[in-house]
């Protein structure tokens, strides 16, 4: 899927040092400075992006997998054990799989998100400098 145009641009003025600081952050990621940038401004805490259907689809995805992990789980670990699984135990277990997969999918989805803030170079809970 071809990426949206952008026709867009956001503008700030740094120092010398500041600018030799993110030049550094975006090389560590290997990164173009605006790819960096965009990356870190669009992963910032709050930041919600309009939902497109891919994105929701990735969402939806992860969501099912988790469910899918979950209930393999804990038909491995039974099988392994020798023991069968009940159809009214098997049912709950799908409808608790169910009932969490979008809570998990949401909180794996975080968690990368926040690792790829620390890839990018944006400390965790960093004040934001105000401009002046």
């Amino acid at each position: 899927m071809k990426a949206p145009l952008r026709t867009k641009s956001i503008g700030t003025k740094v120092s010398e040092e500041e600018f030799a600081a993110l030049e550094e952050c975006a090389r560590g990621a290997d990164m173009t400075l605006s790819e960096w940038v965009r990356a870190v401004l669009l992963a910032a805490p709050g930041v919600e992006l309009p939902d497109d259907e891919a994105a929701l689809a990735g969402r939806v995805a992860v969501a099912e997998v988790l469910a899918l992990r979950t209930l393999l789980l804990n038909l491995f670990f039974r099988s392994a054990k020798g023991e069968a699984i009940p159809e009214p135990e098997m049912r709950a277990l799908i409808e608790r799989a169910d009932a969490v997969k979008g809570d998990r999918a949401r909180e794996r989805l975080e968690a990368e998100r926040s690792q790829a803030r620390k890839q990018a170079g944006v400390p965790a809970g960093e004040p934001q400098a105000e401009e002046v």
